[in-house]
């Protein structure tokens, strides 16, 4: 195509979670009942795993950690997402499409690295319980954390820098936030070297804490259907089951959508998807950790005596 014909974008229209540009108030309040639930659960966490000297295990700073992600995560796409739900001006600047592109890449790829990080724990937690507190330490969970960083910010600025530099016949985007696959559809000609990047150096950033978390726990059944006693079968099970849990929601739902692909006969289909991988899961995590975590739960009755007890 040549030069003359390329439009010019400086902004871009998100067509939201149904692909309609006509006020929602019903999508208004699930994704507001959504972002306080999610604010409101993961700030608990942060405060429980901060003040209570009881949750001062690595794990629990590893919990508090995914819960400041999950919230950043959510905090970059659902403001945006609540104003455009009741309005019919959607619409977001190139530029600032392009930092909620890199800002979302880091936090949601920061997520799975935690996840790893946390499934590490559990191995250790089950395979080695005598030598725990000498392998996972917070010094060393800080260095992995950094080193996560060190992966997750780079992919994020690669994909940001190189979907800057396309250009764009089309601003329509399909869907609610900067969604890099969404954004890949809007270019004059195929982004052939973007979609090279994305099947390559994506896919192995987004995989390898997967892969990770498999092996961890491929060992940890390894080790779990060695046991011979069914309490400590029992102990094994409750250690992991909490963080088991996440893995399953969060990675079960990315597999149900790379299986399942768009369908024009579900108006949007992936949108929905996206929204609960990317802010039903992060909502989920602390009631899970709370309802299913003995620690947890009995920090949470702490507080709530002490906060009882200032009352009175």
């Amino acid at each position: 195509m040549a030069e003359a014909n390329w439009t010019s974008v400086s902004e871009f229209v998100l067509l939201g979670l149904t692909d309609s540009l006509d006020p929602q108030p019903l999508v208004f309040a699930v994704i507001l009942v959504t972002y306080l639930l999610n604010l409101v659960g993961n700030s608990m966490v942060v405060g429980l795993v901060s003040t209570d000297p009881q949750l001062c295990s690595p794990m629990y700073f590893l919990l508090s950690q995914l819960s400041m992600v999950d919230m950043g995560l959510v905090s970059i796409i659902l403001p945006q997402a609540l104003v455009h739900a009741l309005t019919q001006h959607r619409v977001i600047p190139f530029a600032s499409c392009m930092a909620q592109l890199f800002l979302y890449l880091t936090m949601g790829n920061m997520d799975g690295y935690l996840m790893a990080l946390m499934a590490f724990d559990r191995y250790v937690a089950v395979c080695d319980p005598l030598r725990y507190t000498a392998v996972v330490t917070r010094p060393l969970c800080l260095k992995i954390a950094a080193a996560s960083l060190a992966v997750v910010i780079p992919h994020a600025l690669l994909n940001t820098v190189m979907a800057a530099q396309l250009r764009y016949c089309g601003n329509r985007l399909q869907h609610f936030f900067c969604h890099l696959q969404s954004l890949l559809r809007l270019p004059c000609t195929r982004p052939i070297v973007h979609e090279m990047v994305v099947s390559t150096e994506g896919v192995l950033v987004l995989l390898t804490p997967f892969a990770f978390i498999l092996a961890s726990y491929v060992l940890i059944g390894v080790a779990v259907a060695r046991l011979r006693s069914t309490q400590a079968l029992r102990k094994a099970l409750s250690t992991c089951s909490s963080h088991l849990t996440v893995v399953l929601l969060s990675y079960g739902t990315l597999v149900w959508l790379f299986f399942h692909p768009d369908s024009s006969s579900i108006p949007g289909y992936k949108q929905q998807v996206t929204f609960f991988y990317t802010a039903v899961v992060p909502t989920l995590n602390p009631l899970i950790y709370s309802l299913r975590n003995k620690d947890v739960a009995a920090a949470l009755r702490r507080a709530k005596k002490k906060i009882l007890t200032w009352g009175t």
